[in-house]
């Protein structure tokens, strides 16, 4: 309750400052200015009252005196002056000099010998350097036989009014550091949850379903948000268990009638008469009995892999070297052919369930489905690219390409969803889920997984595919003892 109240208080009070602060310091200069043109008119009138009884009575040394005198003391120059515009009495020299420097005298002293008061021009700002002309007429109306004058400098009072604003400014200042001290803990304890609610977010995002924020922390505002969405998380976090458990929970109890089923139809062969289309009718039921066999197995291996989040570095020659010899076994055993380019000390996250796992169903889509002749596995490491959540960094990208069939650019993004089958490969075993499953695990990992074009038909009749597998790079460790890098593969 407290911060609350200096959260709304000190501001207002800082508005309040800023309100007055401005017409307050206008006030105070104005006020300065008009007290020196109060006191410099009482002077030349009581000079102009002397002077017209020097002036009567020609006794004017006294007068002089007067004026001498007071320009000693304020260091203002007081002259007396005939309709002419000639000095008669005070210091002749100080007044022409200032008078000099003043363009606005000839109007003040025409208007003041011509009997009436000039008012002052009010320039009073600090940065202009004017000074005050004031000039009484001697004598009255018609009579007017003189004007006394004086060039007051305001120098001294236009330090005086800076110096009142400094202070002015000093207190206006005094709410905004105070401001500033309430503010930068009060803004720090508000907003250090919602850093933790965004970097919950961002976690979830990459797959983690565990993170909670912490309603301990913040206004009560904040820890109730904080709350709804722990609850709102038990929720999907459940829910998505549940719907795993659904799965795998049904692919292990199909699978045990399933496999009695096809050892029910299996041992019909024996009594299949040739004659007639019962071994057709037959091989079709096996074919199919097989297929719901493929089909829940992928499905409990979705489901497996799915429970599995956590992205782990590792270096791309160890995953390779593992998997290069078989896949050479199997190319060539289908007739074909495949090449590896990929340079040594590479090291990226790999995704849930192993980047081997990927590698090998990108392989098994390459030799199964596309009849291509040759098979290239590549890999480049490239610099500043936007991943996953618009995350800057370098990536390491891995290419497996072929030069078989491929799939048309407008199946490309179908082929990334679940049981989605191309029509040329329908009458080829597979479930649909292989490239869905991937694309899952290689973007819980903060990568990307894009269907492009792949090396060239030997007929020229167009391209092969491209799976291009992208992840994020792994800073090497560097060890006290340089090892040798190692061999291409």
């Amino acid at each position: 309750m407290h911060r609350r109240l200096l959260v709304v208080l000190v501001p207002l009070a800082v508005l309040l400052v800023a309100a007055l602060g401005v017409p307050l310091s206008v006030t105070v200069a104005e006020r300065e200015m008009q007290e020196t043109y109060v006191n410099r008119l009482n002077d030349v009138g009581r000079f102009a009252s002397l002077a017209e009884t020097a002036l009567s009575t020609g006794r004017t040394e006294a007068l002089q005196q007067e004026l001498a005198r007071y320009h000693d003391l304020y260091g203002i120059p007081v002259a007396l002056i005939d309709t002419s515009g000639t000095v008669l009495l005070g210091p002749v020299d100080a007044y022409e000099a200032a008078a000099r420097t003043e363009p606005a005298l000839p109007r003040i002293v025409t208007a003041a010998l011509a009997g009436a008061r000039s008012e002052p021009s009010w320039e009073w700002a600090p940065w202009d350097d004017s000074a005050l002309v004031v000039a009484e007429p001697v004598g009255r109306d018609s009579e007017v036989v003189g004007a006394v004058v004086t060039i007051s400098d305001l120098s001294r009072t236009r330090e005086l009014i800076l110096v009142r604003w400094a202070w002015l400014a000093g207190l206006g200042l005094l709410p905004l550091i105070a401001l500033a001290a309430v503010a930068w803990p009060v803004s720090a304890w508000v907003l250090r949850p919602v850093r933790k609610l965004d970097a919950a977010t961002s976690r979830i995002s990459e797959g983690d379903l565990t993170i909670r924020a912490d309603a301990e922390a913040g206004p009560i505002e904040l820890r109730r948000l904080a709350q709804s969405f722990n609850t709102m998380m038990d929720a999907v976090e459940n829910a998505a268990q549940r719907q795993r458990a659904f799965v795998s929970d049904a692919s292990h109890q199909l699978r045990n009638p399933l496999t009695s089923l096809r050892l029910a139809v299996e041992s019909l062969a024996p009594h299949l008469r040739p004659e007639g289309d019962g071994q057709q009718v037959y091989d079709v039921a096996v074919d199919e009995l097989k297929a719901m066999q493929r089909m829940l197995n992928s499905l409990q291996a979705s489901a497996r892999m799915e429970s599995m989040r956590t992205a782990s570095p590792v270096d791309l020659d160890e995953v390779l070297a593992t998997r290069v010899d078989r896949w050479r076994a199997l190319t060539a055993t289908a007739g074909q052919t495949l090449t590896v380019d990929v340079p040594p000390g590479l090291r990226l996250l790999e995704p849930p369930g192993g980047l081997g796992s990927i590698l090998d169903e990108l392989i098994s889509n390459a030799l199964r489905l596309s009849d291509a002749r040759v098979v290239e596995v590549f890999a480049q490491v490239v610099p500043g690219h936007v991943g996953v959540g618009d995350r800057v960094g370098a990536v390491v990208t891995v290419v497996v390409r072929d030069d078989g069939q491929g799939i048309d650019g407008s199946e490309r993004a179908q082929a990334l969803r679940r049981f989605w089958r191309s029509p040329r490969h329908q009458n080829v075993s597979g479930t649909g889920l292989g490239l869905a499953i991937c694309a899952d695990l290689i973007g819980a990992a903060g990568g990307t997984l894009r269907l492009e074009d792949g090396l060239p038909r030997p007929d020229g009749s167009g391209h092969g595919l491209a799976a291009v597998v992208m992840l994020p790079v792994v800073p090497q460790v560097v060890s006290p003892a340089d090892a040798p890098a190692s061999a291409p593969i």
